[in-house]
């Protein structure tokens, strides 16, 4: 298997090397040059263990691992860190299947893939027999950056640097983030929005100049967002495991189809399901589920992208994005694999804030339903949930939630439907408090999350808590242009 930029012709990769590299020089996203089908009856599958599972559909795009080297990553990454042995299991409440994705160290989806990426990027520098350090440089709204940190924390030969909105994130979000131990990190608040820092990351990724400088110096940039394939690939595979539980349950038959409802920002969660679909796994409709920043949403239904719009914050704010960057990658592949096509495309966002797809590009997105959930549809689709099933869902998967609840309603579709429940109701815990009626006035944050434990029923989680008397480590504050220099400064030091 291969990568290639989704903007240019350049050399094809091997897939280590694309985990290296994160980014192309063209400032493309590598993609495989095919998305490989899998070749065993589901029912085989649907015996596999997540471990084994995992190993057999990332064998299929990490062909330059070896199986003992691809193995030892998986078992290093889904390991006694996840507060499960099922690593994602799934939940049936009211009438869909709920796939928690939050059971790793940091309460949410991003774990998923942050606990092999590292591996994997060791193992890939191992490979090419690369001495330099890598520097892993990284924008969050929110999960992300705390999932990277904790990846990549003390792990030899790496340095991490993870830039989050000063006003985008939640407290928890926040404190797990500033509070991140580990020699080689360093995180920074930034005065704007997601868009503001994810811009700023991916222009010194396109500046020649500092990376042949860091270069010198010994350093090789690499990142740790979803733009980066070996973050992607290790997201197909919880999609086929909550369809191989459901199987394997007897909920299904084998070949039925599902539908899948990504509460979806980035596009990367709900791309992995899309090449889930393409590999052979029986999904009907993605049903992609916006917050009131719905670009994603105006895009499935037009065609038209148009980020040219006044950033919202929401009580989701993992979704508080208008530039979904893994949507190129859907682009390349809906659009024939035409990187020029893709590159022009990518133009026309950076400097006008619109394109629009051709009209066979718009066919080919008939795979997508786009809807989106109000603030006020947010908190009644908690409340409702915790009220008729006492199952207590956070903010991002509660988007997902209400636009499935009115895609029911709108189509009649009785599919068998799984909701990616991306993040733990303990990461948001203010909101969701308030959603299910509990009297939180004048509590502190830690005081409102064990009424929110109480009233669950169940035992806030140790990283949370502990959260209440770890030091502050992190202090930095930054202007978005000042990011260069921040990194230059960090990494001036080696």
């Amino acid at each position: 298997m291969k990568y290639k930029s989704t903007r240019s012709k350049t050399p094809a990769l091997s897939s280590s090397e694309a985990i290296i590299r994160g980014i192309a020089a063209d400032g493309g996203l590598y993609v495989p040059m095919e998305i490989p089908m899998i070749d065993r009856s589901l029912e085989d599958l649907s015996y596999m263990s997540y471990k084994d599972l995992a190993y057999y559909i990332m064998s299929k795009y990490l062909t330059d691992f070896d199986e003992e080297e691809l193995r030892a990553c998986i078992a290093a990454a889904y390991n006694e860190k996840f507060d499960t042995p099922l690593i994602a299991p799934l939940v049936e409440k009211a009438g869909v299947h709920f796939l928690e994705l939050y059971h790793g160290p940091t309460l949410a989806f991003k774990d998923m893939a942050l606990s092999i990426l590292p591996q994997l990027l060791k193992t890939s520098m191992a490979m090419q027999n690369i001495d330099q350090q890598v520097v892993i440089l990284t924008a969050t709204s929110g999960d992300t950056g705390k999932a990277a940190l904790e990846g990549f924390a003390d792990v030899e030969g790496t340095k991490i640097l993870v830039f989050f909105p000063q006003n985008g994130v939640s407290r928890i979000q926040k404190l797990q983030m500033l509070t991140q131990e580990g020699v080689n990190t360093f995180v920074a608040a930034i005065e704007g929005n997601f868009d503001d820092a994810q811009n700023a990351v991916k222009s010194i990724f396109n500046d020649k100049q500092l990376v042949e400088e860091l270069s010198k110096k010994g350093y090789i940039l690499s990142s740790a967002n979803s733009i980066n394939i070996g973050r992607l690939i290790p997201q197909i595979v919880y999609y086929f495991y909550g369809y191989l539980t459901l199987l394997r349950e007897g909920k299904i038959t084998q070949g039925q189809e599902i539908n899948v409802v990504v509460p979806t920002g980035n596009f990367g969660n709900i791309l992995a399901a899309y090449y889930a679909k393409k590999m052979g796994l029986p999904i009907g409709k993605l049903l992609c589920a916006s917050n009131e920043n719905n670009v994603l949403y105006d895009f499935i239904h037009t065609g038209t992208y148009d980020r040219q719009r006044d950033l919202r914050l929401t009580s989701s704010p993992s979704m508080d994005i208008l530039i979904s960057s893994n949507l190129e990658r859907l682009l390349y592949e809906i659009s024939g694999q035409d990187d020029v096509l893709v590159n022009q495309l990518m133009q026309k966002l950076s400097t006008e804030g619109i394109y629009e797809i051709t009209n066979s590009m718009k066919e080919k997105l008939m795979d997508f339903y786009g809807d989106y959930s109000s603030e006020a549809e947010v908190f009644e689709a908690i409340k409702q949930l915790y009220q008729d099933e006492n199952y207590i869902i956070d903010t991002h998967t509660a988007v997902a939630y209400s636009v499935y609840q009115k895609y029911r309603k709108k189509t009649g579709d009785a599919t068998p439907t799984i909701i990616a429940s991306t993040a733990s109701p303990f990461k948001f815990g203010k909101d969701v408090s308030r959603a299910i009626g509990l009297d939180i006035a004048d509590l502190d944050d830690f005081d409102i999350l064990e009424k929110l434990a109480a009233a669950a029923k169940v035992k806030l989680p140790n990283s949370v808590s502990e959260l209440k008397t770890k030091p502050i480590l992190h202090h930095s504050l930054a202007q978005k242009h000042e990011i260069k220099a921040v990194v230059e400064g960090f990494l001036g030091g080696k």
